[in-house]
């Protein structure tokens, strides 16, 4: 009972404070309630019920204390894509699938926080949110173009079709409804330009609006909103059963995702802010709850909002009761003005969500994925592209699928960078041959294995080490440097167990060098331990060489003018020829000492 914790902390003072950013809240969702609905296919109540029932339900029993719920952009338009193949938007089978769906996709948030895995939600990528909005959006505005310009238009699903229809109807378009729609959309952008803290929405729709009402739009064939019957939100029970779970879980799963999601990220953005702790699975709970609760009066799916919640923390609300305020005060106003609501034109909505939809592209963060990593790229058209042309919802999988993919193809191809020592340099770190310009040993090679020796990484390795064989037949003696975070599990521990009898039957050893017991204990359990010999593993790379030298063939050692080694300076031979720059100053700090 989170609530619990920040319920005795109000006073006058923070009460005050919550009654501000109340009120600025409430100003501020009315027309986006109203937007929303139209995204997701609703009736325009159904997006102001929202705004009232989850907020207070996610404030109550949410981590967050400036994190405002309600109805959101991208999970309108992945309901209205979910539902609109099965059902006629706004129609009463639509309205009580909405419900369900909104009810099974709380039910899959609260399991999630309950049984915390709420880290599931990092396996979408920050690419992955980016393409799905920029995507999302772009069906967001191309959906509205019918409302803007007054024409019947097909669904965004064929850009083609659409395109050629939009073509055919431009020369007939009627300049009362483009005067209306143009109007607000201009409106919009002039009052967030000139004064960014008044409520531009709520404004350009007066505008609108009022240009409506002096043109006489009605009697030109401009449409209008619907009325609101009642501004309290009714009591609906939610139709459950098999079938209804059956079909709808995919999209549910999807919508609970991505509600959480923005939940999760924007309370964190919000904690960082505010420097308030964050408890991310009792968030997750809270919006499952909340969208349970919801679905029991009226409202659809709602998650984070990044709008309302920084304007939230930026009006100075101190507690959640900010977001309980705003859920009050936004009834109190529809009660006074839901009238009004029947006044507002339909392209002055429209344009209002095509400027929603606009500002959902992330220019700046669309170039610095294009221009910065091939693998975000990737993520991101795959995401993108699978929106516009194939089915919503199931961009999200995709691009996590991707995501996954290219992260094990990563750890499928393990570094393996050739060190040696450099006896230049107090405590002789290993190094890099090639960048400091060290000479290597013609017996041994000591490799650095960066990555987890696993089922997926066993084929590559193989391919690397009989490569590596074939190219230096004279360096019998692998030495394998084996960094902390790797793993190993039962294939990589046969694989090595192999190649220590592959060294053995060139001539050579295979040593290992691992510090970390949760290492060494994997080899003792996988049995390599036994397998290889206790002598061949080692602690510290010092005790490594200490027992590497004398395996040498001496043959060789008597004429090797590398002398790589300290313990090379006391045997017989010709005197080692290095290079000026040869010795390093000083050990970098990434360089591991032995």
């Amino acid at each position: 009972m989170p609530f619990l914790e920040w319920l005795p902390l109000v006073n006058q003072r923070t009460f005050r404070a919550d009654v501000f950013a109340g009120i600025t809240n409430a100003a501020i969702v009315l027309p986006q309630g109203i937007a929303f609905a139209a995204i997701a296919g609703l009736p325009p109540q159904y997006g102001l019920y929202t705004a009232m029932v989850t907020p207070v339900i996610a404030a109550l029993f949410g981590s967050s204390w400036h994190l405002v719920s309600g109805p959101t952009t991208a999970i309108s338009v992945v309901i209205f894509a979910t539902l609109s193949e099965s059902f006629t938007p706004g129609s009463p089978e639509f309205i009580s699938a909405v419900f369900s769906i909104t009810l099974l996709a709380g039910f899959f948030q609260l399991c999630l926080g309950l049984v915390n895995l709420g880290q599931l939600v990092g396996l979408v990528s920050h690419s992955v949110m980016v393409g799905f909005t920029a995507g999302a959006a772009i069906l967001i505005f191309l959906s509205q173009l019918p409302g803007f310009i007054g024409k019947s238009l097909p669904r965004p699903d064929d850009l083609v079709e659409l395109g050629q229809e939009l073509w055919r109807v431009l020369p007939d378009l009627n300049p009362h409804v483009l005067a209306v729609s143009v109007t607000t959309l201009v409106a919009a952008v002039l009052v967030k330009r000139y004064h960014p803290m008044w409520p531009n929405y709520l404004i350009a729709l007066v505008v609108g609006s009022g240009l409506a009402f002096v043109l006489n739009a009605g009697a030109h064939d401009v449409a209008f909103v619907e009325a609101i019957d009642s501004g309290i939100p009714p009591v609906a029970v939610p139709e459950m059963s098999f079938e209804i779970v059956r079909t709808m879980s995919q999209g549910a799963f999807a919508l609970a995702l991505i509600g959480l999601l923005e939940a999760v990220s924007i309370a964190r953005a919000m904690s960082l802010q505010s420097h308030q702790s964050l408890n991310s699975n009792q968030e997750i709970i809270g919006q499952g709850l909340s969208n349970i609760g919801g679905s029991f009066f009226s409202a659809y799916m709602g998650s984070g909002s990044f709008t309302r919640s920084s304007l939230n923390l930026e009006a100075g609300a101190k507690t959640p009761l900010a977001a309980i305020l705003a859920a009050v005060f936004l009834l109190v106003i529809l009660l006074l003005v839901s009238p009004l609501i029947a006044h507002i034109p339909i392209p002055a909505m429209s344009g209002l969500i095509m400027l929603v939809a606009w500002k959902l592209i992330d220019i700046r963060e669309i170039r610095h994925i294009l221009t910065t990593s091939p693998s975000e790229t990737s993520i991101f058209l795959v995401t993108f592209i699978t929106v516009l042309l194939v089915d919503l919802e199931f961009a999200i999988y995709a691009g996590v699928i991707v995501s996954l993919a290219l992260f094990l193809r990563q750890t499928m191809r393990p570094g393996l960078p050739v060190n040696v020592p450099n006896g230049n340099v107090e405590g002789r770190p290993f190094m890099s041959p090639i960048h400091w310009r060290l000479p290597e040993c013609p017996q041994a090679v000591f490799l650095r294995v960066q990555g987890p020796m696993y089922f997926g990484a066993v084929e590559y390795l193989e391919k690397e080490f009989l490569r590596l064989a074939k190219q230096r037949p004279g360096q019998k003696h692998l030495c394998l440097l084996i960094d902390g975070a790797v793993g190993i599990d039962l294939a990589g521990a046969v694989w090595l167990v192999e190649e220590s009898r592959n060294r053995k039957d060139m001539g050579g050893s295979l040593s290992l060098v691992g510090r970390y017991p949760p290492l060494r204990r994997q080899l003792d359990q996988f049995h390599v331990t036994k397998r290889i010999g206790r002598q061949n593993i080692f602690r510290r790379k010092r005790e490594m060489l200490e027992a590497l030298v004398p395996r040498l063939e001496r043959s060789i050692c008597a004429t090797c003018t590398a002398r790589v080694f300290l313990e090379c300076k006391a045997m017989p031979g010709p005197q080692p020829e290095a290079p000026e720059d040869v010795q390093a100053p000083a050990a970098p700090e990434a360089a591991s000492r032995s």
